[in-house]
């Protein structure tokens, strides 16, 4: 259910500011968004895993208090991560 290193790898390359920059908000943001993904597909399949649905929700609430940083800190760069992610706000 977790993801790949190389696909973490794209994900760092493409939001970061660098090649190994893993700390910034947008690629945890990247991160927490392509793990919610998967797990929603298993809890598709998988309704009654409710130890799997804790974790989505807790994952849910730590990108949400993330892109919340991100919109307090820099209202562009917050923007842009939703276009780019696809996420609704």
């Amino acid at each position: 259910m977790s993801i790949t290193k190389e696909r973490k790898l794209e994900l760092r390359q493409k939001y970061g500011k660098h090649e190994n920059d893993s700390g910034s908000p947008e690629v945890q943001i990247a991160i927490l968004t392509e793990r919610i993904r998967e797990l929603t597909e298993h809890m598709k399949t998988h309704k009654k895993d409710y130890h799997s649905r804790r974790g989505l929700i807790m994952l849910v609430g730590k990108r949400r208090r993330l892109l919340d940083y991100l919109k307090r800190k820099d209202i562009l760069r917050y923007r842009e991560i939703l276009g780019e992610l696809g996420l609704r706000r």
